[in-house]
Formats: structure tokens, sequence, C-alpha cells
């Protein structure tokens, strides 16, 4: 005998209160596979893992895959359960498929961003566009990618901030492998400035400026010593630092003001178009 026909011999307060049971029965349902879907997507990848070592930044795919499981299970039983209510009603099923289909369709153009969102985060997830960790920019934001869901992306900038993108809103993708840029300073040097002295002076600018700009400069200063220029009696200091991408003005202008207002004590005619900067990436 069909579940309906037993519903249909019974007494209208047994039916009633069957129809009370079926709804709290799929809602709890419900809320049980979210919970233990949670456990799933929070859970710490192995022993040693620390607190954000966990399942959905180590494998954002699989992670994505038990969120789609779990909306469809979701939908799946919420459907059929307010489908078997409304029969009891005396509401027909194919009245309620075929309003469901209406609302669906009206739904779905109230929601474009919304599947934009969802179709562009799938996509970014499973064509390894994006990787947990790397250091990207996303439109005019920089930073570390946190975490790759199906509405937003996150990343952390240098100061620590995250930063909530809109899936629709990436259009371009600029990775830096590395995680830097790498900036190459190269100081003219004077003849009459002693290359000891100069370069003590310089190594001071720079292991200070790294003290005080941790989050911008990524890695202690590199000084590959003083060259001699071809024909000519002027030496170059090259220096290499560790950049956050997208913050080169700590070097064109704090940097490189320093170092002129050191070498002017010495050479009164010195100018900042004495220092080049080359760029490039990690």
């Amino acid at each position: 005998m069909k579940l309906v026909d037993i519903f249909t011999d019974m007494n209208p307060i047994l039916r009633i209160l069957l129809v009370i049971v079926l709804a709290v029965a799929a809602h709890f349902t419900v809320k049980a596979i979210r919970r233990f879907s949670q456990y799933l997507l929070t859970m710490k990848v192995d022993s040693k893992a620390t607190s954000e070592e966990i399942l959905t930044r180590r494998y954002p795919k699989l992670a994505t895959i038990i969120t789609i499981f779990v909306s469809a299970v979701t939908f799946i039983i919420y459907f059929v359960a307010i489908g078997m209510i409304l029969r009891e009603f005396k509401i027909s099923l194919t009245t309620y498929f075929a309003s469901a289909t209406v609302i669906g369709l009206a739904v779905g153009f109230g929601l474009q961003g919304f599947v934009q969102d969802v179709v562009i985060g799938l996509t970014l997830i499973f064509s390894d566009a994006l990787t947990i960790g790397e250091m990207v920019k996303l439109g005019d934001e920089i930073g570390k990618v946190d975490s790759i869901g199906l509405r937003f992306t996150v990343l952390l900038n240098l100061h620590g901030q995250r930063i909530i993108i809109p899936n629709r809103n990436i259009a371009t993708i600029s990775q830096f492998r590395g995680g830097c840029i790498r900036a190459y300073v190269d100081i003219q040097l004077p003849p009459e400035i002693d290359d000891k002295e100069m370069q003590q002076a310089i190594q001071a600018i720079g292991d200070g400026m790294y003290d005080q700009h941790r989050s911008i400069i990524l890695a202690a200063p590199e000084f590959f010593g003083i060259k001699a220029v071809k024909d000519g009696p002027w030496r170059y200091l090259r220096i290499k630092f560790k950049l956050w991408p997208g913050q080169i003005k700590i070097i064109e202008e704090t940097f490189k003001e320093r170092v002129v207002q050191v070498l002017k004590k010495f050479y009164a005619d010195y100018a900042a178009w004495m220092i080049t900067v080359t760029y490039k990436v990690e």
C-alpha cells in the first residue's frame, strides 16, 4: 500500500500529526547532513596539522564537491517533503511541480549574479587557476589566496586584512609565482667617495628599512658589492630587495631619498637620477 493511501485512510488528527512529524524529520535530517558536512570541511588533514591546515584549504576541489552534494541533497529532501505535505491538502503534485518550475525560472532570472559567482567559482577551483597560499592580483587587490569558494574568493593583504571578492568580479588574474617581486637597485658612486665607508652607510639604510617594514620588505636586502663602470671612474653598488607586490614606492621614494641625503654629504651634486631600479618577478 502506498504511503499516500495510508494517509488517506487515517483520521484528520493523525494525518496532521504525521505531516508535522514529516516536516520535523525532514528538517532534522537536513541539519544532520549539514553538520556532518561541516565536520568534514573543518577536520584536520592529519594529526600534525595546524588549525589552518584543514580539508577546505588543503583540498578545495573535494570541499567544493561536498558542498554541492549537500546543497543538492538538502533541496531534494525539502522539495519532496513539501510535495508530500501539500498532497495532504489536496494539492495536485502535477500542479506543484509546474509551479515549482515557474518559480525556479523567476528566481533564476533574479539570481543571475549568484549563478555567475558559482559558475566562475567552480571554474577557478577545477581549472587550478588559483591555489591556496599563492600571491596574486585580482583586479586592484593584491594578496595571498586564503580560500576559494563557490561565491567568493578571499585574499589576505599585507596588513592581514581579509579581502572578500565576488567571483563574478574576477576578470584577470596576475600570479606572482615566487610570492614577491625583486627590486634591483644600482647606486652610482662618485670617485671621491670611500667605497667601504659608503657601502657601510648604505647597508645600514637597507637593513634599517627591512627592520622597519618587514610586512613590505619580505627578506633582508642582499648586497652584491661595488662594481666598476667601464671607461669611467664611477662605480656602482647593487642591492636586491624582495618586496610585497605593488609596494614599489618604498624603494622609489623612501629608500632612494634616504640614500641621496647620505650621498649629498659626500658629493653635493648627487641626484636621485643616479639611482636606477629594475623590477623582476621572482
